[in-house]
């Protein structure tokens, strides 16, 4: 029997594009996982605890990661994560499966291994994945590939009244500096720098409402997926 073909939808875009709060939204509308990476790390460095591997040893990191089989089930309260078949999800979220998490994601031989498994997992499952490197590494073959991104002006001025209402007096100018900095650091650097897709779909939100740029995105997986 052939495979059934899998809805992979992958988004890049620099920083304060709002790639995540759009990606969940997307998600939920279209029914399909958003894979939270950041918990497959999470579910390595509790690995890596439980059997009393130092995470500063990168060695030993690599090899349990080369190991180690990670799962994702899309269920009704979100993603479960699985480590050999455990569900972790519960487990996965103490300050000091944080700092592991936070440890093992540096090494590079570790990074390579978890793109694989999320290929792997996108395979397997219909999944939106963002980053910024999705749609030129990790999904280069997905079904909708889309560059979100705004104006640094507009971004800036999302991230700054986002610290705002969380008390934080950061000026504007100060924020909009770092957004233009990190920018020229994600474009620029040696390994896999934030550029968008040939094959991607621009999205410019600088003017559009976040509803407006969740429609926008719905409309070109829409239309990509009965191509």
């Amino acid at each position: 029997m052939e495979n059934k073909k899998r809805l992979n939808v992958a988004i890049d875009g620099p920083v304060g594009a709002g790639k995540s709060s759009v990606a969940d939204a997307a998600a939920k509308r279209l029914g399909i996982l958003h894979l939270d990476t950041g918990a497959m790390y999470r579910a390595l460095g509790y690995t890596a605890l439980q059997e009393n591997i130092d995470v500063q040893d990168e060695a030993a990191v690599v090899a349990l990661c080369g190991r180690i089989r990670l799962d994702v089930s899309h269920q009704a309260d979100g993603q479960h994560t699985f480590a050999e078949g455990e569900d972790v999800t519960g487990k996965i979220r103490t300050p000091e499966v944080s700092m592991a998490a936070s440890t093992v994601s540096r090494y590079a031989e570790v990074r390579r291994a978890m793109v694989r498994q999320q290929q792997r997992l996108a395979a397997e499952t219909d999944m939106l994945l963002d980053g910024r490197d999705i749609c030129t590494t990790v999904l280069p073959n997905a079904t909708a590939k889309i560059y979100l991104t705004a104006s640094p002006e507009v971004r800036a001025r999302r991230r700054w009244l986002e610290m705002q209402e969380k008390g934080m007096n950061e000026s504007y100018e100060k924020v909009l500096e770092d957004v233009i900095r990190r920018d020229e650091q994600d474009m620029n650097r040696a390994v896999e720098p934030l550029r968008q897709a040939e094959d991607a779909v621009l999205v410019d939100s600088s003017g559009l409402t976040f509803d407006e740029t969740v429609d926008r995105i719905l409309a070109i997986v829409e239309a990509k997926t009965h191509e």
